[in-house]
């Protein structure tokens, strides 16, 4: 059986086999670090844009979180001022006390407002129950100008009407002249509720409702709205 020569160490010559084998083995060597090179930078590759994905679902989460406050905010707003000037002989019970309008007030103001609310609503009563006085209101516009994490002001646009019963046909009502009316309101986020702890007049006292419901019509009703608008500012 014929033996291939060995290699000459010395002449530096090596055999054909064995140039195959080296360069098999290299590039073997060289293939599968090329492959793992690849699969790292796949890994890194999606790990970076997991990374992109969820920040932009933080941020988009965040924004998402301060538009649904400040749409909170406004409906909270539009509600109070609505509702602490809506009022009239409809809502006054038997014992001259309007519970279903305290109620409502109740429902989107603070228990510190509550408090102040509480001490002027009878005198709205008495205006009720003596002088058969009727007030309604319309919001033009809202908006919310401050707002951080759990406070935030908005300003409310609109007008109110008084009203009072005809003297010649206690059937029907007689409508006082719309006065308009700009106000602030501040809220506070309370148990995750956006709740009106306050307001104040933007302009001046005499188109503006002030903060308690103390309207107080000059007078006995005599089916003549004759009251000034600084008279009647107030809900």
């Amino acid at each position: 059986m014929a033996v291939p020569p060995a290699p000459d160490l010395e002449s530096g010559v090596i055999s054909e086999a064995t140039q195959v084998q080296g360069s098999q083995s290299h590039g073997s060597g060289s293939g599968g670090a090329r492959r793992l090179i690849a699969a790292v930078l796949v890994v890194v590759i999606l790990a970076s844009a997991g990374v992109f994905f969820w920040l932009q679902q933080q941020r988009s989460g965040e924004a998402s979180d301060v538009q649904s406050d400040r749409e909170q905010v406004m409906k909270q707003s539009r509600a109070f001022v609505l509702r602490v000037n809506t009022y009239g002989p409809d809502l006054l019970e038997s014992d001259g006390t309007m519970p279903e309008y305290r109620r409502l007030v109740g429902d989107v103001i603070t228990p510190k407002f509550a408090e102040s609310f509480d001490e002027s609503v009878p005198a709205a009563e008495a205006t009720v129950a003596q002088a058969g006085y009727g007030r309604t209101a319309e919001v033009f516009g809202a908006g919310v100008s401050i707002i951080d994490s759990d406070s935030a002001t908005a300003l409310i646009a609109g007008s109110f009407t008084s009203s009072y019963p005809d003297a010649e046909d206690d059937t029907k009502r007689v409508d006082d002249v719309p006065l308009p009316f700009r106000v602030e309101v501040q809220l506070v986020k309370i148990d995750g509720e956006w709740l009106v702890d306050g307001f104040t007049p933007v302009t001046g006292e005499e188109d503006v409702p002030s903060e308690s419901p103390s309207a107080t019509p000059s007078g006995s009703a005599t089916g003549s709205p004759s009251q000034s608008p600084s008279e009647e500012a107030s809900p």
